[in-house]
């Protein structure tokens, strides 16, 4: 939580906005992954628990169109490529601020430590949970690489036809164009706001 706070993916609601009647309170948890190289403590949000009134968060979002090719063809023609090249990007969810109209639906309940008062906190991206986070996080990749187009085509189009939610499965016939690709992506993806992680290739010479 205090990762939340640092880079300003959540903010405390300000005490002239407590009592606004158009917001909702999102259970939370902790899940420990002792397999995960990077988040061993991931914060879970429940955005379908049921309110009062029956219905819950994700009842009422739109999800969205799949906007990704399905992963089948994206394997296919991962095994294409003699240099293969994966990466990840990082909190892509969480890169991607919401209106400012909307936060007070993604409200939290938070105390450091069990001797201070609890706090009313709201949560200023997408959240990892919510039935529309799949289709932003990947409409907004999508139009990232169609805006980047002209400057970077051969990145533009592996980010178009390469990407399953937020893993890139790509590569290149040779290693002089996996360089290319991976010195690209980093920088499209600055552009954008997001960072890659988790290289991984089977031509170590091309990261």
């Amino acid at each position: 939580m205090k990762e939340y706070l640092d880079l300003k993916h959540m903010e405390l609601v300000p005490d002239s906005e407590i009592n606004n009647s158009n917001s909702l309170y999102l259970p939370h948890h902790g899940v420990v992954r002792d397999t995960s190289c990077t988040t061993k403590l991931r914060v879970v949000f429940d955005a379908s628990s049921k309110t009062s009134s029956g219905l819950s968060l994700n009842d009422l979002l739109m999800v969205g169109p799949r906007v990704q090719p399905e992963l089948f063809p994206i394997l296919i023609q991962f095994r294409i490529f003699n240099v293969a090249i994966c990466a990840d990007v990082e909190k892509m969810f969480r890169q991607i601020k919401i209106h400012e109209k909307d936060v007070d639906w993604q409200r939290i309940l938070w105390r450091n430590s069990p001797t201070e008062p609890i706090k009313e906190y709201r949560l200023t991206t997408v959240t990892y949970g919510t039935s529309s986070a799949p289709f932003i996080s990947t409409r907004i990749l999508r139009q990232l690489a169609i805006d980047e187009q002209e400057n970077f085509p051969a990145t533009s189009r592996a980010t178009l036809c390469h990407f399953y939610v937020d893993d890139l499965l790509s590569g290149s016939a040779t290693r002089k164009g996996a360089v290319q690709l991976v010195s690209e992506l980093q920088e499209m993806m600055k552009r954008g706001g997001f960072s890659l992680r988790k290289w991984v290739s089977n031509n170590p010479d091309a990261l």
